[in-house]
């Protein structure tokens, strides 16, 4: 099985490594610069689940795919981020042939509408992924603990030839695959955690034991979770009581110092994905009066993009 990853950041260069590493048959869609990068020092990844380090990666540029130069693949790695979607849609189209399985590891629903209307809906697959990591100056890969997860399955249910090809292909790397059977109920507990962190930790700028000690805190993590839950409950995928629990937990623990990578991007000045996570799930909700704390980080997240952009064109005058 042919497979192309697109990019080679943190997420899509961590896992597309590990199958390479396994001797899988890998190709990255990468920039010209970082395919210069690559060539010159090859693929590294550094953390606890142990170091790696590819010689000679297997890239391609949009303009070798636009020239026919890689041909069709038999499956595509989606992991890029959501305001990069629409270019990599078009990069990636000429290597998407009759029989290729897309696998979207974002966050959300909302790349799945842009996906199926580029390549159809039976091609898309259902998928998600749990991983803390990062890019090193150098462009290395840096697996900050030892969560490496990707979840993938069928959107319509159950198991199919081609989800039990990507789990043959996945089985013995040095990471964790799993195929779901319910896997857009598993995107939408994903997508009601994600939130919920990431709106409570940005709009407070603070970790979540952080806000749980403040006066209201907790009582304003809890309302954002409910207003997750019940527009997930309403598109008909209302979070199983166990997911619901430890995602109670988790979002409420004293002394927590967790955070969601939206913060970090904040506080390091770099874009978010406001109306891929936040936006979007309003935009889902039946009722147009009932989300006031998603509205208010919403309002806060895109006050954010405002003041990135303003500046930014502030230095070019």
């Amino acid at each position: 099985m042919r497979v192309l990853v697109v990019g080679a950041g943190a997420t899509g260069g961590y896992f597309g490594a590990r199958l390479a590493e396994a001797g899988r048959d890998v190709t990255f869609l990468v920039r010209p610069a970082r395919a210069e990068t690559l060539a010159h020092a090859g693929l590294k990844v550094e953390g606890p689940a142990g170091n790696l380090h590819i010689a000679a990666p297997q890239t391609v540029t949009a303009a070798d795919l636009a020239a026919g130069k890689a041909g069709a693949f038999d499956l595509v790695l989606f992991s890029c981020k959501a305001y990069d979607l629409d270019g990599a849609i078009s990069d990636v189209a000429p290597a998407i042939g009759a029989e290729t399985a897309i696998l979207p590891l974002l966050n959300g629903m909302r790349h799945l509408d842009a996906l199926d209307a580029r390549f159809g809906a039976e091609r898309v697959l259902g998928g998600s992924c749990a991983i803390a990591a990062t890019l090193g100056p150098a462009g290395e890969i840096r697996q900050m603990n030892q969560l490496h997860t990707l979840t993938f399955g069928e959107r319509a249910g159950g198991r199919s030839a081609r989800v039990e090809a990507i789990e043959a292909l996945m089985r013995g790397v040095n990471f964790q695959p799993r195929l779901s059977e319910s896997m857009v109920l598993e995107m939408w507990e994903k997508w009601s955690f994600l939130a919920t962190l990431a709106g409570s930790t940005c709009l407070m700028r603070a970790t979540i034991g952080d806000i749980v000690a403040a006066p209201g805190g907790l009582g304003f993590i809890e309302a954002l979770m409910e207003e997750c839950r019940a527009i997930a409950e309403a598109a008909g995928y209302a979070p199983r009581p166990n997911v619901a629990d430890n995602t109670r937990k988790t979002l409420t623990a004293e002394g927590s110092a967790f955070t969601a990578s939206m913060l970090r991007d904040i506080e390091g000045g770099a874009r978010i994905e406001a109306d891929h996570i936040i936006g979007d799930l309003i935009a889902r909700a039946p009722d147009a009066d009932g989300h006031p704390m998603l509205d208010r980080v919403y309002t806060h997240l895109k006050a954010y993009e405002n003041r990135r952009a303003r500046e930014a064109a502030a230095k070019t005058q």
